[in-house]
């Protein structure tokens, strides 16, 4: 089946290819390898460099999808059966710093993506939404639960929700709309929590914690990846939302302590909640389980050792952290 991933070198994107090349489909991938403003070139180089090893295909474009005549130039090439766009700005941070850049990309990047689908005759976008759009929530959240986004992303994730929704409504094509929450993993950019904490961990520094009641549904990106590519290829996924989850929320507080144990360095502070970020507990999956057989293999704490051990052995990561530990 010929599959187009955008966002497709990311964190969770390289996994999915990985996954769908496995199972012997022909993949197609769209990224702009962005630092975003914000993340090192350094770090984006070594990490796109390890990602790209996960990778067979060559069809890779470095392009945005911003550009619409881009975009429907690569989905009139490949002919996509299924569309999985993940290309997105990837957390609320990097929108705060520049919404207009974020929503180009979030909104009209996303049109462009559908409205190739839909002249292309692609059967199914799978369309990366985010916990975030709940807004506040305790746990046990299902997909049918009210969302009151806090913040631009949500807000503009949910908006890309109905703009799916919409286009499946007038006979564009099939949708499925995933929510992951808090994914992590080897091949992240330090600036996210966890990678913050175990690289300051690491460095023998603080673990500064906001808030330290805030709990997250941590979900390891292994298990991210193949809920996602299950979702995509199954039957049962026409048309309907999923919360794509470990389903176990841990407070920050916990988090940082059960870190600062693996690593065996570095002390926390903890500070007042950020206003910016809503209040998360932990997603219910059973839908997921239900109707693709959805099943997050990977724990906090294992994945947590997980992610460390490759920082630890990292040519990239490891003279870094020793570097700064002894500074």
């Amino acid at each position: 089946m010929n599959i187009l991933v955008t966002g497709g070198c990311g964190l969770i994107g390289h996994n999915v290819v990985n996954l769908l090349e496995q199972l012997g489909h022909d993949v197609a991938i769209i990224d702009n390898r962005t630092t975003y403003g914000l993340v090192p070139q350094d770090e984006i180089n070594y990490l796109m460099h390890e990602r790209f090893k996960k990778i067979r295909t060559k069809s890779v474009y470095k392009e945005n999808i911003e550009t619409a005549v881009t975009v429907d130039y690569i989905i009139k090439k490949h002919q996509p059966e299924i569309v999985i766009h993940m290309a997105s700005f990837p957390r609320q941070k990097v929108v705060n710093v520049n919404p207009a850049w974020g929503s180009r990309v979030m909104m009209e990047g996303l049109i462009n993506v559908l409205e190739s689908s839909k002249k292309y005759n692609v059967k199914k976008v799978l369309y990366i939404s985010s916990s975030m759009v709940y807004g506040d929530f305790s746990d046990d959240v299902s997909e049918d639960a009210a969302c009151n986004p806090i913040g631009q992303y949500g807000i503009m994730k949910l908006a890309g929700e109905h703009l799916v929704k919409d286009y499946a409504r007038r006979g564009s094509f099939n949708y499925t709309i995933i929510r992951p929450s808090a994914v992590y993993g080897p091949l992240d950019v330090e600036d996210r929590v966890v990678a913050k904490f175990m690289l300051a961990a690491m460095r023998g520094g603080i673990l500064k914690v906001n808030g330290a009641g805030e709990t997250l549904d941590f979900t390891y990106v292994d298990d991210a990846a193949t809920g996602i590519v299950a979702a995509a290829l199954s039957a049962n996924t026409t048309n309907k939302t999923y919360n794509i989850t470990k389903s176990h929320s841990v407070s920050l507080s916990q988090a940082a302590n059960m870190i600062v144990d693996i690593v065996g360095s570095g002390s926390i502070e903890i500070r007042d909640k950020d206003a910016d970020f809503p209040s998360r507990g932990a997603l219910n999956i059973d839908a997921a389980r239900r109707d693709f057989g959805y099943d997050p293999k990977v724990d906090v704490r294992e994945g947590f050792e997980n992610y460390y051990t490759w920082l630890k052995n990292s040519l990239y990561w490891a003279p870094k952290a020793i570097q700064q530990s002894q500074n």
